[in-house]
């Protein structure tokens, strides 16, 4: 029997099992072998016939989707702050409520630093590379180090960092274990997304397919910031400045945990929807 399926119909069945339609268009575009951001095609082509191994792909990639795997990992790639990164179940999916962290992370460092001095930046928990590889593109005159305790997701931000042609260097690390400001320099910026949610969040059930030990830090999320706070004074220049996106819930423990740390100019950032999602602080000049 001969193939009938046409743009129009994969995306009315996508809508009939409850897929987000914006999901669906980017799995059919990535299905079709288009690019991904070309939703607009699909508006222009809805009655083209998809062939026998492009409804094969779709079925596939519409089945992963259904089953909860993030899209980032269905089509290999995922927008973050303009550039485009490779990501895969070896690292998180990056969140657009991350580019916070970002913003905020450029607004600490002038667009125009002298050339006597160039801004020495730190990404803990790099994952995919999205943070360190954003601040090194938008501030190239930047010197930025990323660090990752695992080997895999090191692998992942290296290949990115390569494909993009962008000079971050990495360190394996357990947080700022084997970071050596001999060797570095003291920072004058270290951001974090670290590990939040707290051991048996039901929010958990809905992230299978992401590395767990990127998620989750100890009974009440913070175990991982904890450390993070403790660690980072002996690495900060003075006046450096410590940024941390945490849970929907947990700016004021982690403000707290800042106080007592020491540092100045504690605050907290929203996001795109309104919630504290980034806490930092300066160390004293």
């Amino acid at each position: 029997m001969q193939n009938t399926t046409t743009v129009a119909e994969c995306l009315r069945q996508a809508q009939a099992r409850g897929l987000a339609r914006v999901d669906a268009q980017i799995l059919l575009l990535h299905s079709l072998q288009r690019p991904l951001h070309d939703r607009a095609w699909l508006l222009a082509h809805d009655s083209d016939t998809l062939t026998p191994v492009q409804v094969a792909a779709w079925q596939d990639a519409l089945k992963r989707r259904l089953q909860g795997e993030p899209v980032a990992y269905i089509t290999g790639r995922k927008d973050f702050f303009s550039l485009t990164l490779a990501v895969d179940a070896r690292v998180l999916d990056p969140r657009p409520d991350t580019e916070t962290l970002v913003d905020w992370a450029l607004a600490c460092l002038p667009e125009s630093a002298p050339e006597t001095h160039s801004p020495r930046i730190l990404d803990l928990g790099t994952g995919s590379g999205a943070v360190a590889l954003a601040l090194q593109h938008a501030r190239p005159n930047a010197t930025v180090w990323a660090v990752d305790a695992s080997e895999d997701a090191l692998a992942v931000a290296r290949a990115n960092a390569a494909r993009l042609q962008l000079g971050v260097q990495f360190i394996a690390s357990d947080w700022l274990d084997a970071v050596d400001v001999q060797h570095t320099g003291h920072f004058d910026l270290i951001v974090s997304n670290p590990p939040y949610v707290a051991e048996g969040d039901p929010h958990l059930a809905a992230l299978t397919h992401e590395p767990l030990q990127a998620l989750t830090s100890g009974p009440d999320g913070l175990d991982d910031i904890r450390q993070i706070i403790a660690q980072a004074p002996a690495c900060l220049a003075p006046g450096g400045w410590l940024l941390l996106e945490h849970g929907w819930d947990q700016a004021a423990p982690v403000q707290a945990l800042l106080r007592e740390a020491g540092f100045e100019q504690v605050q907290s950032r929203r996001d795109l929807g309104g919630i504290e999602r980034c806490t930092g602080a300066a160390m004293p000049k």
